[in-house]
């Protein structure tokens, strides 16, 4: 998560959406950066809601708060992707020897098995009863975007470097996993959908 006091910007680190590579361009350049832990540096709406935004909105006043989100099966896929690299061999959360079928089975399970257990975007970007919400979502697959705005909004220029990259794996899923994912999953694929 970055804060940016000049521009009046918070931006949200949604995992998986290449928010690493923007991290590490715009940290020097933000007036908080939370890097560390992951549960911090990966706050949803509803943590931002209960531990940031009452400091920061009480020195900057009213931010405008962005995020980026991923096409809900390529999100997955990439949770899949990273879970299979070598320092995870061994652990409850790795996906080695496994096809990314079984991974969705397992996250389509509950309880969740630990290799599985990612959260879900829509719940990471869900507006709190109070009204604090995401005011943009900008969309992984035009990331260009994103970083136009950043570069429009901070006055500046972005040079961004692949970070956080994880190795390639097949991602095909059976039609009727697919379908059920689309269906238990279906907020995840309504907002992504949504945005323009």
């Amino acid at each position: 998560m970055l804060v940016f006091s000049k521009a009046k910007l918070v931006v949200l680190s949604v995992p998986k959406t290449g928010t690493t590579a923007i991290e590490e361009a715009l940290a020097p350049h933000a007036a908080m950066s939370v890097l560390d832990p992951p549960d911090l540096k990966h706050a949803p709406v509803y943590r931002y809601n209960r531990f940031f935004r009452p400091m920061i909105e009480k020195f900057l006043g009213e931010v405008e708060i962005v995020a980026v989100m991923r096409e809900p099966i390529s999100w997955l896929g990439s949770w899949f992707r990273y879970r299979q690299r070598p320092f995870l061999d061994g652990r409850p959360v790795s996906t080695k020897n496994m096809d990314f079928n079984a991974f969705v089975e397992g996250y389509l399970s509950d309880p969740q098995p630990a290799y599985a257990d990612v959260g879900s975007q829509a719940h990471f970007l869900e507006a709190r009863p109070n009204g604090t919400s995401v005011s943009r979502i900008f969309r992984y697959e035009a990331f260009d975007e994103f970083v136009d705005f950043l570069e429009a909004r901070l006055e500046m220029q972005i040079d961004l470097s692949r970070r956080n990259v994880s190795p390639p794996a097949p991602l095909a899923l059976s039609p009727a996993l697919e379908t059920r994912l689309r269906h238990t999953n279906a907020a995840d694929f309504e907002l992504w959908e949504g945005l323009h």
